[in-house]
């Protein structure tokens, strides 16, 4: 009987059992099916989209930490086709934004067979919205469903200087967007110049991503995985700059309206100081924004090409500041002696040919040749190094004279980091082989005897010229001259071709009687205008002959002469001679620099009025 009982409980229990938890599952099927919609939604999802979260693009400072390159704040607005309201009040949304009805349907109107588009997902409906007009926006959007805003960063220039450095971004073209496609996207930005086109992959940060569940409209459920797959965008890192833009800014209001180039650079480091090519352009011209491409045409059309570096990429020939390297040369190779004295009537003569030079002093040696820039003294000394092992074989003279030259920096590019840089022209054997074959007489030292005074088929960049009068000022030795200091994120770093030493071939004993000469330029010879009271300056002026019109204006200096810190380059296009012009800006920039309170002495406020007035683009 017991066992009997024992049975019937047990079933009970078992039915009880059964029925709860048949009412459990009752219970949770009709949360879910009618409480709680989430398994609905997601039965409803059919896509995965990801949106990009754009990093801040990393700052830019001086080396004063004065910021020159920041982030201005812009929106991109966004559109899914799928949940536009047909019904919106389109002429409130036009005038909100400035548009007309007729570029709102042009907006919208894509090719929906083109993959690159979908009437479900997301596109740019107009880009680079400022925050402030923005703000006006912002406050009707709930009014237009299916737009929303993505929030982005472009350019801004504190300081209306240094265009040409700084450089400008630009949307990615199909040639870069095929190139490394894992890591730009159609709409994205990159360096298009200057500093962000050389340090774009450190300036431009990680960009990170939103994963999202959405229905067939497009509609957004919810966050695809709860968020786990989500990535935080990374900013660029900050890059500091070895430009003071202080005397950046001075240099350019200098050289306003004058067509050349100024490079300034720190002696002993090769560190770009400053850096302008005149004329030159506000950066803030090319910021993203809708003026853009009219600002862009209009300096594209203008006749002094304004985006044209002239620092890094005119060819000039040099004139006269390249007479100290010849000097250097010959001594070096045992051709010449710093006492050496050479007659000079006022010209040079050779096989019934003259070439002029002017009424000067006796140069009884190299340097009072410097000194008064005797044309009769050089040309002799570079045909010495030409014929040092024979008249009838120059090839050997102008083959070692060209190997000093390389050393310099002559002759290649000084791979600064900066696009663009030209490699100027040192003339070699070879090259005057093609131009004078031998079938046709040849060619001899007379015939090439211009170059010994930096003219002929002799080119320069004004950066050259710069770095050129850097090996001297250090008595035979430089760095390669840079813009990039150092960056935020240690794991960037600054190319060390930068950091390595460069040696000349030439006793350092020779370089002391050209710097004298050079001294004296600045003292008592034509270079008087870039004398600085109370600092030892040396210098060389340069006087280049233009067939086009009114001669180059040229010159390179340094001081203090006997601890250099600073270098300067000038080349000031048709404004004669080179103590017209060169002379007096480059004296002006080093005393500027030099000067413990950053003025220039009272005495030669007239001067720096004079230069910073003088008009020589509008003159008649």
């Amino acid at each position: 009987m017991s066992s009997t009982n024992e049975g019937k409980n047990r079933g009970v229990i078992i039915q009880i059992i059964f029925f709860v938890t048949g009412l459990i599952l009752l219970v949770q099927a009709m949360r879910l099916q009618i409480l709680d919609d989430t398994y609905a939604r997601r039965a409803e999802a059919t896509t995965i989209d990801q949106f990009t979260l754009y990093p801040s693009r990393g700052l830019i400072y001086d080396r004063n930490g004065e910021l020159l390159v920041n982030n201005n704040l812009v929106y991109d607005l966004l559109v899914t086709y799928n949940q536009i309201d047909a019904s919106m009040d389109t002429l409130k949304f036009c005038e909100l934004l400035g548009i007309e009805r007729a570029d709102f349907e042009r907006r919208l109107k894509k090719n929906w067979s083109d993959v690159r588009y979908s009437k479900r997902k997301p596109f740019v409906f107009m880009s680079t919205i400022s925050a402030e007009s923005f703000t006006k926006f912002q406050e009707s959007l709930y009014e237009f469903p299916g737009f929303f805003a993505q929030r982005r960063n472009v350019r801004g220039y504190p300081y209306p200087n240094a265009a040409h450095i700084l450089g400008f971004i630009r949307e990615v073209d199909q040639r870069e967007l095929e190139a490394n496609e894992e890591i730009y996207s159609l709409g994205d930005y990159i360096g298009g110049s200057g500093l962000e086109q050389m340090y774009e992959d450190a300036l431009r940060g990680e960009k990170g991503a939103r994963f999202v569940l959405q229905d067939n409209q497009g509609n957004e459920i919810e966050e695809y995985k709860s968020g786990e797959l989500n990535k935080n965008a990374v900013s660029g890192a900050d890059l500091t700059t070895t430009l003071d833009i202080e005397l950046q800014a001075y240099v350019e209001e200098l050289m306003e309206n004058k067509i050349g180039g100024v490079v300034v650079l720190e002696a002993k480091t090769g560190e770009v100081l400053a850096m302008a090519s005149m004329p030159d352009y506000d950066p803030n011209l090319l910021t993203i924004n809708r003026n853009r491409g009219k600002a862009v045409q209009e300096l594209s059309r203008d006749s002094l090409k304004p985006f044209f570096n002239r620092a890094l990429m005119a060819q000039y020939p040099p004139g006269s500041i390249f007479k100290p390297v010849v000097g250097l040369i010959a001594m070096e190779e045992g051709v010449s002696q710093p006492k050496r004295q050479i007659y000079c009537p006022g010209f040079y003569a050779y096989n019934g040919f003259t070439w002029g030079c002017r009424a000067h002093p006796l140069p009884r040696n190299v340097g009072v040749g410097i000194q008064y820039s005797c044309n009769t003294y050089f040309f002799q000394t570079f045909r010495d190094i030409i014929d040092k092992e024979s008249f009838y074989k120059p090839e050997v003279g102008l083959d070692l004279f060209v190997d000093h030259l390389q050393q310099f920096g002559l002759g290649d590019s000084l791979r600064i980091d900066l696009p663009g840089e030209e490699e100027g022209h040192i003339p070699t054997s070879r090259y005057y082989d093609r131009k004078y074959p031998k079938e046709r007489g040849g060619w001899k030292s007379p015939t090439i005897i211009s170059v010994g005074i930096g003219q002929g088929e002799l080119l320069l960049t004004t950066l050259q010229m710069a770095n050129m009068a850097a090996v001297i000022a250090n008595r035979g030795w430089y760095y390669l001259p840079h813009l990039g200091k150092s960056f935020s994120d240690p794991s960037f770093k600054i190319p060390s071709r930068f950091i390595e030493r460069q040696e000349v071939n030439i006793a350092k004993e020779h370089f002391e009687p050209i710097i004298e000469g050079m001294e004296r330029v600045v003292d008592s010879g034509t270079g008087r205008g870039a004398f600085v009271p109370g600092i030892r300056v040396a210098g060389k002026t340069g006087t280049v002959q233009n067939p086009h019109g009114m001669d180059h204006s040229t010159f390179i200096g340094f001081g203090p002469v006997e601890d250099p810190e600073i270098v300067v380059a000038v080349y000031v296009e048709s404004a004669g001679g080179g103590g017209r012009f060169a002379a007096p800006i480059a004296g002006l920039i080093i005393e500027k620099y030099l000067s413990e309170d950053g003025t220039i002495h009272p005495s030669k406020n007239w001067l720096e009025q004079n230069m910073k007035l003088a008009d020589l683009v509008n003159r008649p």
